[in-house]
């Protein structure tokens, strides 16, 4: 058990002795480092509660923890603080266990399966920056649960039906007439492959986009494709199913770069087999009504401040939409995976979507009553003018583009270094890019609109991922240089050092608020805090050449202590560390 949640488990049996409650116990960081480490604030809501006064209540809780041998100096400050430190002793012991495996510094929950929704790509259209937060948050928040303790599950859930797809065998058609796709009496084997790249899928489909908007008639003819499609029309499900397959494989290696991974491949489609069996279940729990021609469901509810309107599952024409497929995806995943929670990570305007889609499954049985929907809105990456990322020429910046422009930027920390390969350059300057990149993305809480700006994030100084990057390869390079492993704690050498240990142990109460509050932000601030942190004591030390052996293995165990969680914490963020820089 990690030290935060065992004191607060022996503050429970402490108050419980003396016949004092307390529903939330929670440690917290002490407001004034010189009277403690930690700190207990309770007292005083106890007291009131209990109608005693609030320092005989601390002092009754001083007395408790004095039976336990782990602590020391515990004295209180005004109404009812309760300051709390740790003995050399004890931090030797709990230090040297955790820095042979740093996850156990983090507060486990009873594990639950949590499903994550993220990524949400479009087949047949260019990756955008608009998915980039998705990705980045959707991957974080996937491995910070799964640190947590809890079983997790992720799909991509591509956009792989819809109006794109019309348009693009639209454009294909007109371009290649002579395919047997477009022969409607055809009656042999169709190909198994197309001479289509992903560059040109990139062409066709704003090209056919533009088209279809300014000419009503090529919208129709679009419209007429996306239903027959949707209706298993043969000739176009196999065509579909090879533009697929070409997109899919460019939106692997974008994801792939951003080490964003699922454990499903799957869109939209992949939904069909469930979508007869879904509406069966919402008619027979009574949940669809037709709405001038359309099959809806009602979901407002009493408690409605703003009105909520019906979910449209089936469109007037009795073709599905993509609520249709939104319900019936989740009950292909009730079926296979029986999750307990389904956590969908998008873009914040699509909020009253989801409460709708939550709302029917509840309302139809989908889910049972305790079942854990989250929706959780993620804001935009802007530019510096303030407005959604754009191309030098006014576009719309592609995510393969940003990437490539951010390591150009970080290339100059490698670039002409001649005791690198410029196999490890290429290395090092994408992983800097990914982490400049990444940092930048879960600095802001995930809700809110950020101001992405080159110079400022790929910067080497700051909250930013080369400078965190930097922190991690020097604390790595220390450790290799040293030559030796098994370092051992000897005692606390300097105020710096007591600060760096305190932080290290702080680390529950972070990674346990982060969890809490779906918010990366907190991980992200705790990691330049240690960084920060590290780097001063660094700076105070000559560490390999320390001649005294005690101060020496103290150090260079701190050393690892700090680049152990280093390590633990950007591989929740999804951020690899290089071998130098």
């Amino acid at each position: 058990m990690n030290l935060i949640s065992k004191t607060e488990e022996i503050l429970k049996e402490v108050l419980e002795k003396n016949g004092l409650t307390e529903e939330n116990i929670i440690l917290s960081v002490s407001s004034k480092p010189e009277f403690g480490q930690f700190q207990y604030n309770g007292a005083m809501g106890i007291a009131k509660r209990a109608g005693q006064n609030p320092r005989e209540v601390a002092q009754k809780i001083v007395d408790g923890l004095n039976e336990y041998d782990i602590f020391e100096n515990i004295n209180i400050a005004g109404p009812g603080f309760i300051n709390i430190s740790y003995t050399k002793e004890y931090l030797k012991e709990y230090l040297t266990e955790i820095s042979k495996d740093m996850t156990e510094n983090v507060k486990k929950y009873p594990a639950k399966k949590v499903f994550f929704d993220y990524g949400g790509a479009n087949v047949a259209k260019a990756l955008h920056v608009g998915h980039l937060r998705t990705a980045n948050i959707g991957e974080a928040l996937k491995r910070l649960t799964k640190l947590v303790g809890n079983e997790v599950m992720s799909d991509v859930h591509l956009g792989d039906i819809g109006r794109q797809s019309g348009m693009v065998i639209f454009q294909l058609r007109e371009e290649h007439p002579d395919w047997v796709f477009f022969d409607r009496d055809y009656k042999g084997e169709y190909p198994t492959s197309i001479p289509i790249t992903n560059a040109d899928l990139e062409r066709i489909y704003p090209l056919a986009s533009t088209r279809a908007k300014e000419d009503d008639a090529i919208m129709e003819e679009v419209r007429r494709i996306t239903a027959e499609l949707d209706n298993g029309y043969e000739p176009y499900v196999k065509l579909w199913n090879m533009i697929r397959e070409i997109s899919v494989a460019n939106i692997k290696e974008t994801y792939t770069a951003l080490n964003a991974e699922f454990d499903l491949w799957e869109g939209e489609t992949d939904c069909y087999p469930y979508i007869e069996e879904m509406l069966d279940v919402l008619r027979n729990a009574g949940c669809l009504v037709e709405s001038e021609g359309a099959l809806v469901c009602d979901v407002k509810e009493e408690t409605d401040k703003a009105e909520i309107p019906p979910l449209v599952v089936i469109k007037t024409d009795g073709t599905t939409l993509y609520a249709t497929r939104e319900l019936a995806t989740i009950l292909s995943r009730m079926k296979r995976f029986n999750p307990d929670e389904m956590i969908y990570i998008v873009d914040y305007r699509q909020g009253m979507y989801f409460e709708q889609v939550f709302r029917t499954a509840y309302k139809s049985g989908l889910v049972d009553k305790d079942f854990g929907f989250k929706f959780i809105g993620v804001g935009t990456m802007n530019g510096k003018d303030g407005k959604p990322f754009k191309t030098r020429d006014g576009g719309v910046m592609k995510l393969e583009s940003l990437l490539n422009e951010i390591k150009e930027e970080t290339s100059k920390y490698v670039k002409d270094n001649e005791a690198m390969s410029q196999e490890e350059q290429k290395d090092v300057s994408d992983k800097v890019a990914v982490a400049a990149l990444k940092y930048a993305d879960l600095i802001p809480n995930v809700e809110k609109d950020y101001i992405f700006d080159l110079d400022k994030f790929c910067s080497l100084e700051g909250k930013t991922g080369p400078y965190i990057l930097y922190s991690a390869v020097r604390m790595k390079s220390l450790l290799a240089k040293a030559g030796e492993t098994g370092y051992v704690m000897h005692d606390i050498y300097s105020q710096t050092e007591k600060e760096l240990i305190t932080k290290v142990l702080e680390m529950p109460i972070r990674i346990d608020k982060a969890y809490r509050n779906k918010t990366l932000s907190e991980i992200t601030e705790y990691i330049y805090e240690i960084d920060s942190l590290f780097n001063k004591f660094y700076g105070e030390n000559r560490i390999l050449t320390e001649e005294d052996e005690a101060k020496k293995q103290t150090w260079l165990f701190l050393t690892n202590l700090v680049y152990q969680a280093n390590k633990m914490l950007l591989d929740v963020l999804a951020i690899s560390i290089p071998d130098r820089m």
